[in-house]
């Protein structure tokens, strides 16, 4: 029996960014995603939906991926997961520009340089996720084409009418949006509650049960996409507690 979605405030949310148990949250929110393997869900994710097709040649050299040229991250937090999912061998190419869009600016100068090292340029927008979405939507063409927007581990922080506008927003865009989320299920929410074995503050042990409780489970996004909207959409269980969603233009 599936378990009724509750949004709830986090710990996190509340706390200023240079409070103690703030950082040390962070750290163990990367020790989380680490755990959950969702840099390898994003690149299985990436590697579907932007590989090039191979060479029709005997022996054929291989080939580099068709990473997109400009991304969006939104609730991007520090960055390092992005970070560490471009650095790997599979998904190196050419590089881009990439925009976080965060209420709290957290992304570090060591970090927007590792990223420089690997060809992006970065861009940060100090921002509430969806008052930046609307003001985008007024104009267009100054926010330019998006070839991906994404989100990790954000979307559960909204309420169902506040999701179908966001959506609304993105597929107005993005030619890619794909999120990935904490899964809504018994099992998650068992694991969720064994963190203080990994280490985990008390920030982090109550965001986690608060996580999974507002997290998704079946089709629950997909319903909320505009569904005039010309795009391919996914939605699947991905590892042991994450929740995926693509929608990708047609």
């Amino acid at each position: 029996m599936t378990m009724t979605r509750c949004v709830e405030p986090e710990w996190l949310d509340t706390l200023p960014p240079d409070d103690p148990r703030a950082v040390r949250s962070r750290h163990d929110l990367q020790r989380v995603n680490r755990v959950m393997g969702n840099v390898t869900i994003w690149e299985r994710i990436l590697l579907k939906v932007h590989a090039r097709h191979p060479v029709q040649a005997e022996n054929p050299p291989p080939q580099p991926t068709r990473l997109p040229k400009r991304i969006v991250e939104l609730g991007a937090g520090d960055g390092t997961l992005l970070l560490r999912i471009l650095q790997r061998p599979t998904l190196q190419g050419p590089g881009g520009t990439i925009l976080f869009v965060d209420q709290q600016s957290l992304v570090s100068n060591d970090t927007q340089s590792a990223f420089h090292v690997l060809g992006w340029d970065v861009e940060t927008v100090q921002s509430d996720v969806m008052a930046w979405l609307q003001q985008s939507s007024l104009s267009p063409p100054s926010l330019g084409p998006i070839d991906v927007m994404i989100a990790n581990l954000f979307l559960h922080h909204f309420q169902t009418p506040q999701l179908t506008q966001m959506f609304a927003a993105v597929a107005r865009h993005a030619n890619l949006f794909v999120a990935c989320e904490p899964r809504r299920s018994r099992a998650a929410l068992a694991g969720s509650g064994l963190l203080g074995l990994m280490g985990c503050n008390d920030v982090s042990r109550h965001d986690a049960v608060i996580s999974v409780r507002a997290g998704f489970a079946d089709q629950e996004l997909s319903v909320l996409w505009p569904a005039s909207s010309p795009y391919r959409l996914e939605e699947y269980a991905a590892g042991l507690f994450s929740h995926c969603f693509v929608a990708q233009r047609r």
